[in-house]
C-alpha cells in the first residue's frame, strides 16, 4: 500500500528503503537472461554486470563462486547467459541487484535458434529486401570506416583503397568490435558517420573470429539502426563463410575487408583502360563513318553524270538531232507514198473519166432533157439532139436512121 505522507509529517529514509526492500522482496526468484560484463572475482564472491543486448540497460548481479564455477569456463566477459536469481535490495546503500541461484551459458544452438527467430522477424518487416537496398556512387567523396583500432581489416581496406585509387580519402572510426561495448559504440561511430554530409558510403569492417566474437553484428539493435542509416552501408564482417545479420540488413555485402575496398572505390588503372578503349572505340566508330561518307562522295563523283556533265548534254542533243532526222525521214517517206497515191488515183479517175474517152474521138448524144441516146433507134425523125464534143457543144435535128 502507499504510504501516506506530506511536508509535516515525512517519513525516515529506513522507512522508505525498507518499504522498497519490501517490494522488491514480493518479486520472488526469476529467470534472466542477458550478456556479462565487468566480472570480477573476489574471494568467494562473484560481482558482475548483467547487460541486456538489445537496451542501453543493465543489472548489478552478485552470487557465490561455487554457482559460477558450477557453470564451468564459459561464463566470461562477453558471454551470454541467463540467470537464476533472486531481486535483492540492499537497504543500507539503497542499491538494487540480484542474488544469482544458478547460472547457465547460453549454448551455441541456442544462439543459432534466437538468430534464426531473429532473422525472421527481420524478414518479415522486409529489411532483407532487394529492393530496399542502395547503389553505391561510382567514386565516393569520403568513405566512412567503422573497425577496431589498429585491427588487420582496418589495414586491409585502407591498403587496398589506396592502391586502387590513391586521391581516396577515409574518415576512420575506431571502435571495439566484440564483447559487451560493441554494439553500442559502433552505434555511435554508424550515427556521426550517417550524420556527415561528406561521407557517401560507410563501411562497417572486422576481421574473422568465432560466432561469439561476431553477436554483436547480429544485434537487433545495430541492424535496425544499419537499416536506418541513409548513408549506403557495406558489412564486411568476418570471412567468407560467416554471415550476421548485419550482411542482409546492409545495402552490399563483402565477402572480407579486402573485398569491401574493392567494391566500394573503383581500380584507376581499370577505369583508365576502359576510358581508352572506349576512345579507341570511338575513334574506330567515327573513323569509319568518315571512310563510308567519303566512298560514297567518291562513287557519286565517279558517276558520269557528275564526271563530264558536258556529255550528258551533248548526248541528249544528239538523241533530239537522230529523232528530228528519223522525223523528217518519215515525213518525207510518208508524203512520198501519199504523192505516189495521189497519182495513181488521179491516172485512174482520168482513165475512168468521160472526158478522156471523148479525147479518143467520141462524142455523147444527148436529148434536151440531159438523157443520153444508146442506141439510133432511139432518136426519131425531127427530134432535137445536143451533141457534147471535147471542146463543146453543138445541136443537131435527126433525119432519121442512115442507111
Amino acid at each position: 500500500m502507499a504510504m501516506e505522507t506530506s511536508a509535516e509529517s515525512p517519513v525516515p529514509v529506513r522507512t522508505v528503503l525498507n518499504a522498497v526492500a519490501g517490494w522488491i522482496g514480493r518479486l520472488g526468484r526469476i529467470w534472466v537472461e542477458g550478456q556479462i560484463t565487468e566480472l570480477n572475482r573476489r574471494g568467494s564472491t562473484v560481482y558482475l554486470t548483467l547487460r541486456d543486448p538489445v537496451a542501453n540497460m543493465s543489472v548489478r548481479v552478485v552470487g557465490p563462486r561455487a554457482v559460477f564455477e558450477a557453470a564451468g569456463p564459459a561464463v566470461t566477459d562477453g558471454a551470454r547467459v541467463v540467470v537464476h536469481a533472486k531481486p535483492d535490495f540492499w537497504v543500507n546503500r539503497g542499491t538494487f541487484s540480484l542474488a544469482a541461484l544458478e547460472v547457465r551459458p547460453v549454448g551455441v544452438g541456442e544462439l543459432l535458434a534466437r538468430l534464426e527467430r531473429l532473422k525472421q522477424v527481420l524478414a518479415a518487416e522486409g529489411l532483407f529486401r532487394p529492393e530496399r537496398k542502395r547503389p553505391l556512387p561510382f567514386l565516393p567523396r569520403a568513405v566512412g570506416l567503422i573497425c577496431g583500432r589498429d585491427s588487420d581489416a582496418e589495414h586491409d581496406v585502407l591498403e587496398n583503397a589506396r592502391r586502387r585509387w590513391p586521391a581516396v580519402r577515409f574518415k576512420v572510426e575506431n571502435t571495439a568490435v566484440q564483447g559487451s561495448h560493441a554494439v553500442g559504440e559502433v552505434m555511435a561511430a554508424l550515427r556521426r558517420l550517417d550524420a556527415d554530409p561528406e561521407i557517401d558510403v560507410i563501411v562497417i569492417a572486422r576481421g574473422g573470429g568465432a560466432m561469439e566474437d561476431l553477436l554483436p553484428f547480429s544485434d537487433e539493435a545495430l541492424v535496425r539502426a544499419v537499416a536506418a542509416a541513409r548513408t549506403p552501408v557495406v558489412s564486411a564482417i568476418g570471412h567468407e563463410q560467416d554471415s550476421p545479420i548485419l550482411d542482409l540488413v546492409a545495402d552490399v555485402r563483402a565477402s572480407t575487408p579486402t573485398d569491401a575496398a574493392k567494391r566500394v572505390v573503383p581500380d584507376v588503372r581499370e577505369q583508365l583502360q576502359l576510358v581508352r578503349q572506349l576512345r579507341d572505340r570511338g575513334r574506330r566508330c567515327v573513323a569509319g563513318r568518315v571512310e563510308r561518307e567519303l566512298a560514297w562522295l567518291e562513287a557519286m563523283r565517279s558517276r558520269p553524270a557528275l564526271a563530264d556533265p558536258v556529255r550528258e548534254i551533248e548526248r541528249q542533243h544528239e538523241q533530239i538531232l537522230a529523232l528530228r532526222d528519223r522525223a523528217r525521214r518519215c515525213l518525207s517517206a510518208a508524203l512520198d507514198r501519199a504523192g505516189d497515191h495521189l497519182s495513181h488515183t488521179r491516172a485512174r479517175l482520168l482513165a475512168l473519166s468521160p472526158a478522156a474517152t471523148l479525147e479518143r474521138g467520141y462524142a455523147i448524144v444527148q436529148r434536151p432533157d440531159g438523157t443520153v441516146l444508146r442506141s439510133a433507134g432511139d432518136a426519131g425523125k425531127g427530134d432535137e439532139l445536143l451533141i457534147r464534143l471535147p471542146d463543146g457543144r453543138l445541136r443537131a435535128t435527126a433525119d432519121g436512121p442512115a442507111d
